[in-house]
Order: C-alpha cells, then structure tokens, then sequence
C-alpha cells in the first residue's frame, strides 16, 4: 500500500501532471481584467496538489526576491562549515548601496554577525545586507546551487559570469510564478539545503517587516513565509501560508506597471492584496475574519 501511495505522491507533484483548480483560475483570471501592467501568477494547495497558474512560467525579474536564493546559498555555506552563522564580519563603506537601508548607517570598520546580515537581507529587504552576502558567498555559487537543485531560470544576474545580457534586461534576478513558489515550498518541506537550514529560513522568512500588501489580508495568528519585491514599476509577492484547511503558497508578479507611485493605493499594491484576499477566502471559505477597520494608519512602512 505503501509504494501505492509514493507513486500517487510522485504522480500528483511530477512537473508533467498538473491537478488544474479549473474554478480557482476563473476567478484569478476575473481578478486580472483590467490592471494595467503585465502579470504573473502560480498557486498551488500543498495539500491537494492543485494548482491554478497564469504565465506562470513566463519570465519576470526578481528584485528584491532573489534574496531568497542568497539566503539558500549562505545556508549552504554555513551547512558545508564554510562560513559560520554567528561569525563577525566587518563592514567597509564601500559595500554601502545608497538608499535608507539599516546597515548603510554603519561606520567603516563596524563589525556586525552574518546572522543579523541575514536578518537585515530578508526582514527588512536591506540591500547593502544583500549585496554584503551575495559577495561573500558568490554570485556564482548561488547559481550553481539553484541549477544543481533543479532551478531552470530563477538566478542571479548580479556579478554573474556570463549574466551580463540577463542583468541589462532583468537587474538583479531573473525567475518565474512557479520557480518561486518552488523554493519556497522545498524550504517548507526541509529540502532547501538540510532540515535543519530550512528550519533556520522559515524563522528569518517568518518575520517580514513589510507586511502591508499580501500578508495583510492574512489573519495575523497564521504562521507565513514571505518575500517581497519593488520597484518604479514592479511589484511581486510571494508567500506560503500555513492555513488550517492545509497548506498552500502562492506567487504574484506584476511588471510595467502604469501606475509607479509609491504609495498604499498604488494599483499594484492593491492588486496583490486583492490575490491574497481572494485566496485566502477560497481555502478558508468558512473563516470570516477581515481586516481590521482603521487597521491603514498601521500599515504605512515608508
């Protein structure tokens, strides 16, 4: 019975069988109709294998969601005793990436954990963190790691051998709807690096600072993994949500967008609170918690 069921498993999850939410990519395709910009979209319920995609395999670029894959290969640094987590690092002034992150008001000579770098790279998206890191682990490394586990286009493109191409056109990474959604799913499951890496990822992933488009139309007492991207005229999300009716993660890229303006009511902002929303109370149909009223004067990060 048991072989049964693995072969049922390796059925559901081969990349060659799709269990398609037929209802669940309507109403997506509904939720699209008139934004202005170019989108993307994967879903998939971890518990029944379903899923609901709309260029989902179409490239995109990553922005600030390639951390993710600077994070995996840290992790497998730190696994393979080459780096330590709780080592110090010393910072130079000319890692700085001008902008209003937290590390950048570090002096020169300042010395900082590569545990709290990583905290700064994915809890508040700190870039002169990220780039801290990527150096340090390698830009080419974190390629090799992402192709050895079976990554088709998700990479980074920044200080990359032979990415000079992929970078003009994408900046920093390169990825998909479904490729996000699949590193955040091995991370779920253990499989990112070790067990114990994946555990120590879903603690950093757990605690995202910018929380006001997607996870704000999650209740608070869910437990989530997120990461975010931003720019003038992108926005994307990706998260994976351990909903009581079973698990599931989803990735939303919106990319040139009309609307650039950085603010809450920007189009795309409210578009991928209006997926997370609606995704939410697909699975949860019989939960009837909603925002908070006046919960908007809490959710202004910037």
């Amino acid at each position: 019975m048991k072989y049964k069921l693995l072969a049922l498993v390796l059925f559901i999850s081969s990349a060659g069988f799709a269990q398609t939410d037929a209802k669940l990519t309507s109403a997506l395709q509904d939720a699209i109709k008139g934004f202005n910009g170019q989108v993307g979209i994967y879903v998939q319920n971890l518990k029944t294998g379903k899923t609901a995609a709309i260029n989902a395999d179409t490239l995109f670029p990553t922005a600030s969601m390639v951390k993710v894959s600077i994070q995996c290969g840290l992790m497998d640094k730190i696994e393979k005793g080459e780096i330590q987590y709780n080592q110090k690092i010393v910072y130079r002034d000319s890692l700085l990436y001008k902008g209003e992150d937290i590390l950048g008001s570090f002096k020169d000579g300042d010395t900082i954990e590569v545990s709290k770098v990583a905290m700064l790279m994915i809890t508040m998206s700190d870039n002169t963190a990220s780039l801290w890191l990527q150096k340090l682990v390698g830009t080419d490394y974190i390629n090799n790691w992402l192709a050895t586990n079976g990554f088709k286009v998700y990479r980074d493109n920044s200080r990359a051998t032979g990415r000079d191409e992929m970078h003009k056109k994408y900046g920093w990474g390169v990825t998909t709807p479904y490729e996000m959604c699949r590193i955040f799913t091995m991370i779920e499951n253990g499989q990112a690096v070790s067990p114990a890496a994946s555990e120590r990822m879903i603690r950093n992933m757990g605690r995202i600072f910018w929380d006001n488009t997607a996870l704000s139309q999650i209740p608070p007492n869910i437990h989530t993994i997120s990461k975010q991207g931003s720019l003038d005229d992108y926005r994307s999300e990706t998260v994976l949500v351990n909903a009581p009716h079973g698990d599931y993660v989803f990735c939303v890229i919106t990319n040139n967008n009309k609307d650039q303006r950085w603010t809450q009511d920007n189009e795309a902002d409210v578009f991928i609170r209006k997926i997370s929303a609606l995704l939410w109370h697909y699975y949860e149909p019989q939960n009837t918690w909603q925002p908070a009223a006046g919960i908007d004067k809490y959710m202004k990060d910037e």
